[in-house]
């Protein structure tokens, strides 16, 4: 038997990374995903369920609190901390049951007032469990997504859409199967990832968290058998509206979870889009179009003192990664519960803090590797001018215009598998039959000018999102801490 003392919980002994290694980057998500973090909404869906009986006139046994009472509750809210936390865990040690360690808690607080303790038995009034923790966390989840993650996934989009205005003119070759390809710029590559980026913030901004308060299997049983004349429908409804919620009225013991699949499922678009553009990043920075600016200090290789490697964009690779597994695990189990009630979803939901604690890392990493990189325009230009036979797409379309014979396949024997240079090209052009003005613009293309309408799509992006940040919109924090 292993005798070795069990250390002190720090940052080092730490199980998770996002709790050790990382916990500076996470630290934002403690107050919305951490124990504490549930306790408190928790805490606070009790709170107001109760409030909102006792403002129900059907209600007859309760009366409308006074003002001593509702500001009593409202400072028990705004003070809570985490010493309350360590209360209700302590309560829950006897009870083994945490929403009811909460309700114990509670009327500990309402007998400070004897107008709240001669009313506590309506704390948790016609309530299971799973009443008061669905809301806790559909309000963690909208916090937290609305505070922290939607603003730094909105910056991300942000810096790209102003590197894309910024180098919308930048030519830069493609490379379609890894090989040489129509040009693009740099501008419209970046506007690509931005705009992609932006749309599934969209769908996250629209997200929709549903609650329900309906009793033990849905159907109102408990709260009917207490007042049969009480419409607790239209109640809940209101209630679960009051929150900032979307009402769910079919429902078992618990909500079904189908809108924490759509979000954790659009969530899972978000990583990979950004897992594309880190892999985009690690490529363009091997092939030389972007430097990385050494940070003092910092070691690439424990033997190879010259390296400076893309860790931050491998780092966010790999954080991404972990992310989608843990949400394509909880967007395909937390759906499925047997019959009117199983626990299997309670202790996967515990996992939403180290999830979204990976997401968070990795963005952390993204944006200082953004931070880190400087485009080489001369490396972009170097390699453009080092692959005319690029534009033996441009020639044989203009040939196809002018209905010269096989064209495709004149150019496929001129340039497949072969190194073409500027002379070649000219040759080439000056020996088909062409009307002048058609060989005239096709003598003075080059790889560097062959992009499309690349330019003025990078700036129609950059230049959408700076209309967008004059529109009216919800005030949200810019960062993520």
């Amino acid at each position: 038997m292993n005798s070795t003392p069990i250390p002190d919980l720090t940052p080092i002994t730490a199980l998770s990374p996002v709790d050790g290694r990382y916990a500076s980057k996470t630290a934002p998500l403690r107050t919305y995903c951490s124990e504490h973090g549930l306790i408190v909404r928790r805490v606070m869906a009790e709170i107001r369920w109760f409030q909102a009986l006792c403002n129900r006139p059907e209600i007859t046994e309760l009366k409308p609190l006074s003002d001593d009472a509702n500001r009593f509750l409202d400072n028990l809210l705004k003070e809570f901390d985490t010493e309350q936390s360590a209360r209700i865990k302590s309560i829950e040690a006897v009870t083994n049951h945490d929403v009811k360690a909460v309700e114990y808690y509670l009327k500990e607080c309402f007998a400070e007032l004897p107008e709240l303790a001669a009313n506590s038995e309506f704390l948790h009034f016609a309530c299971t469990s799973e009443d008061i923790n669905n809301i806790a966390y559909a309000l963690m989840l909208r916090d937290m997504n609305q505070q922290i993650v939607l603003p730094a996934l909105q910056g991300i989009s942000a810096d790209l859409l102003q590197m894309a205005g910024d180098y919308s003119g930048l030519p830069m070759l493609s490379r379609t199967h890894g090989q040489p390809a129509s040009p693009t710029t740099l501008g419209k590559e970046l506007a690509n990832t931005a705009m992609r980026l932006d749309r599934q913030c969209q769908h996250l901004a629209a997200q929709a968290y549903r609650g329900k308060l309906n009793g033990a299997v849905g159907n109102f049983n408990a709260h009917l058998a207490a007042y049969p004349d009480v419409d607790w429908p239209a109640i809940a409804s209101e209630f679960i509206e009051s929150l900032g919620l979307e009402h769910n009225a079919y429902t078992t013991q618990i909500e079904p979870h189908d809108w924490m699949a759509e979000c954790f499922q659009t969530q899972i678009r978000i990583d990979t889009i950004l897992i594309d553009f880190c892999r985009d990043m690690w490529g363009y920075i091997s092939i030389g179009y972007f430097r990385q600016k050494p940070v003092e200090g910092e070691v690439g290789s424990s033997t190879m003192p010259h390296k400076v490697n893309p860790i931050d964009f491998e780092n966010a690779e790999g954080n991404l990664g972990i992310a989608n597994a843990l949400l394509g695990h909880l967007a395909e189990k937390l759906p499925i519960s047997r019959f009117q009630r199983d626990l299997t979803d309670s202790t996967a939901l515990r996992s939403i803090g180290t999830t979204f604690g990976h997401v968070l890392v990795a963005i952390s990493s993204l944006v200082r590797g953004l931070g880190k990189v400087v485009v080489d325009e001369t490396r972009l230009l170097a390699d453009l001018d080092d692959n005319w036979e690029i534009l033996a797409e441009p020639v044989q379309t203009v040939m196809r215009r002018y209905g010269l014979e096989n064209p495709y396949e004149q150019l496929k024997t001129l340039t497949r598998g072969r190194r073409l240079d500027r002379a070649g090209f000219k040759s080439f052009i000056e020996s088909l039959d062409l009307p002048d003005e058609a060989r005239q613009q096709l003598l003075q293309l080059t790889p560097a000018s062959y992009i499309g309408n690349a330019v003025e799509a990078a700036r129609q992006a950059a230049g959408s999102a700076n209309q967008s940040d004059h529109a009216d919109s919800p005030d949200q924090p810019s960062d993520a801490g």
